[in-house]
């Protein structure tokens, strides 16, 4: 069926509301909007459905989400009825349609017979993956974008241990969806009609209190933030998300007295009406958190995305200004803080382990390395690092006590199977504090951490390629990078070619090749002679391949210089 068959039939089904006709009315003339509506289904990847909300085939809307749901609850069937019972829990963050969205998720799993577990109202994302281990539920779906702009929505699938789905069972829904016709193959039940047949739990405070215990057992040295409570003061932004409530809660019962919230962005709006990109990578989403700090003269900045499962810092400089701190760096300052905490209370486990991604900086080995515990590499994603979790521990090998990425994801506990902002958030605030009351700032304490570690550099390039031939060229760029492998860039040799798609290692000079451990992801890396790592990857979510630059030397202008060096490189590749 074309793109223009897809679009007419759309137009003309009893499934589609009045407004939601005449929406596709309203493009009849504009043949390459059609196109870009029904050209192709969304595609389900491992990390589930996003994309931009309007009504067509490859956009996010109630019929796309019911077809996915129609999918899943399949899947679920299929492992027989005691699955079933177990049932799915139901939450969404902040966005425009969430609520919407989670309804239909739950009217299509009690179509099904499945009962589900929604939240009363918006949750941040570590709760569904806490809710789920906690009830015993088979699976779960939040209904999320993440950081996305606001046109977004998503729509991320979890299984039995709290993770995100594992690649068969996404597979297995993709391939449903293939199948399945997307208005013709949906079983719904009401959804009032499905919470008066039973199939239907709201959840609320109960799972929130249960939720907070575990995270409030994160903390570690609540004497300390005591002796500095009367001082110590933090500036919180949620970016009009689903930290607003529990983030400052649990820094409350961490002791902490003066938690200044940013009122405009306490505010919960799926338009985020006060930043371009509701994101804390983005230092330009701060600027009402560091006017706020300024004024109220606050150590640091704290501020979780929309549904809170990343979160950012900044903190103050030797100026007094503040300065955004990078995923790796709060992540190596917050492992190094937990070790460390761990082993002035005695309570380091004798195999303690960490975990990081093969695109996280190598500063993170080394603070394990001094310290005496393990660290191993997973893929990007943390339904990676759930299954390497759950992998080293149930085999004795090793008690992971802290997981993250470069992307502003940490995991702590054994309660959640996902980043979590909640928890993050208390770890990071007890850490400013315990070097507040050594009278030091983070940017002091990360100083102090370069100094005993030594110096390490990172930076991530985004090679977008929008349009209906982006993915084209990602998938062209790649091939041509392993048809002709590099042995040089930018001057510098490569000693080392890991492809992780087959887990192959390569020593260049000698043409040996080995098997690594890690294979099945799209992903190339190369070491070079100066010590600088490289990693390739198309992103899972979004039209663009990711560049990251992993620098390491004597001083910190050495890897500032071979950083600037190698993003000139990476910013040819775009062709």
């Amino acid at each position: 069926m074309s793109y223009r068959d897809t679009y007419e039939r759309w137009l003309h089904s009893s499934a589609l509301s009045a407004t939601e006709k005449a929406e596709l009315e309203s493009i009849a003339g504009d043949e390459k909007e059609i196109e870009s509506r029904f050209f192709a289904p969304l595609e389900f990847g491992t990390a589930g459905l996003r994309g931009t909300m309007c009504v067509g085939l490859h956009h996010m809307n109630v019929h796309v989400i019911r077809h996915a749901t129609q999918a899943f609850a399949e899947v679920i069937l299929a492992e027989g009825p005691e699955a079933v019972k177990r049932g799915v829990a139901v939450c969404h963050d902040c966005r425009n349609h969430g609520r919407e969205f989670a309804e239909e998720v739950c009217a299509v799993m009690a179509g099904n017979g499945i009962p589900t577990r929604i939240f009363d109202s918006l949750r941040p994302t570590p709760e569904v993956s806490f809710a789920i281990r906690e009830y015993g539920c088979i699976a779960g779906v939040n209904v999320t974008a993440s950081h996305n702009p606001k046109e977004y929505n998503g729509y991320k699938v979890y299984w039995a241990d709290g993770a995100q789905l594992p690649p068969h069972h996404a597979s297995a829904i993709a391939e449903r969806m293939e199948k399945n016709d997307v208005f013709d193959s949906v079983k719904r039940m009401d959804y009032n009609e499905a919470i008066k047949a039973g199939l239907v739990t709201i959840m609320g405070e109960e799972t929130d209190e249960k939720f907070l215990e575990n995270v409030m057992g994160q903390a570690t040295d609540k004497e300390v933030v005591a002796r500095v409570a009367d001082r110590f003061k933090m500036v919180y932004t949620p970016f009009h998300g689903t930290g607003y409530k529990l983030i400052p809660e649990v820094l409350h019962r961490l002791g902490v007295k003066h938690v200044i919230c940013e009122p405009q962005q306490m505010v919960i709006d799926g338009d985020f009406p006060t930043v371009a990109s509701p994101n804390p990578e983005n230092p330009e989403g701060f600027y009402l958190a560091v006017e706020l700090a300024k004024k109220e003269g606050a150590d640091f900045i704290l501020g979780s995305d929309p549904d809170a499962d990343r979160v950012g810092l900044m903190v103050k400089g030797p100026d007094g200004e503040y300065i955004v701190l990078s995923g790796n760096q709060t992540g190596v300052l917050m492992l190094d803080y937990v070790i460390g905490a761990k082993k002035r209370n005695g309570v380091l486990p004798k195999n303690a382990a960490a975990l990081k991604t093969i695109v996280t900086t190598e500063m993170a080995r080394k603070v394990c390395e001094v310290n005496g515990v393990q660290m191993f590499d997973t893929f990007t994603g943390f339904k990676f690092m759930a299954e390497k979790k759950n992998a080293l521990e149930s085999s004795g090998e090793g008690k992971v006590i802290f997981s993250y990425e470069e992307s502003y994801g940490y995991m702590m506990g054994d309660y959640v199977r996902d980043k979590d902002a909640v928890t993050a958030a208390l770890v990071a605030t007890e850490m400013a504090a315990y070097y507040y009351d050594r009278g030091m700032t983070l940017y002091d304490a990360l100083q102090e951490l370069y100094a005993k570690y030594g110096n390490y550099a990172e930076k991530t390039l985004n090679l977008v390629m929008p349009g209906l031939d982006g993915l084209q060229k990602m998938a062209k760029l790649m091939a041509g990078l392993r048809e002709k492998p590099l042995t040089e860039i930018a001057g510098v040799p490569v000693t080392i070619r890991k492809d992780y798609k087959d887990g192959s290692e390569e020593d260049v000079s000698t043409g040996r090749k080995t098997q690594m451990e890690l294979k099945g992801s799209n992903v190339l890396k190369y070491k070079l002679s100066d010590g600088t790592d490289l990693i390739v990857r198309p992103s899972g979510t979004e039209p663009k391949v990711k560049v990251y630059i992993l620098a390491s030397g004597s001083s910190k202008e050495e890897c500032a210089g071979k950083v600037a060096k190698y993003a000139a490189w990476a910013e040819t590749l775009k062709g």
